[in-house]
């Protein structure tokens, strides 16, 4: 089993994110939605791990968090909801492209 490495390293960046939020700003929400949100990350990179085409908890996961993050980047122009939606920006398309692939003749 190869592990998605990619992919857990995108869940511990929008966990710490959540944390950063909280540390900056004391907003407990941005403490709830990071953790919720990377938990959700990492348990999709694990089920990708164990089966490579399993991307869709990670596919929502990702998608909501650009979409949301990408809004609220929009709206404040500050540096973390940036990255996190950059980031989210990414892993849709790099599983876009890993629904899109052909499947290995055994």
């Amino acid at each position: 089993m190869e592990y998605d490495w990619l992919g857990f390293g995108y869940a511990a960046l929008v966990a710490a994110g959540g944390v950063v939020g909280y540390a900056k700003a004391g907003s407990v929400p941005s403490l709830a939605a990071g953790l919720l949100f990377g938990g959700l990350a990492g348990l999709g990179a694990y089920q990708q791990s164990k089966d490579p085409k399993n991307v869709w908890l990670s596919l929502v996961a990702s998608g909501t968090l650009s979409a949301v993050m990408g809004m609220r980047f929009y709206n404040s122009r500050r540096a973390m909801p940036g990255i996190i939606a950059g980031a989210s920006l990414l892993m849709v398309g790099r599983l876009g492209l890993q629904i899109m692939e052909k499947p290995l003749k055994p």
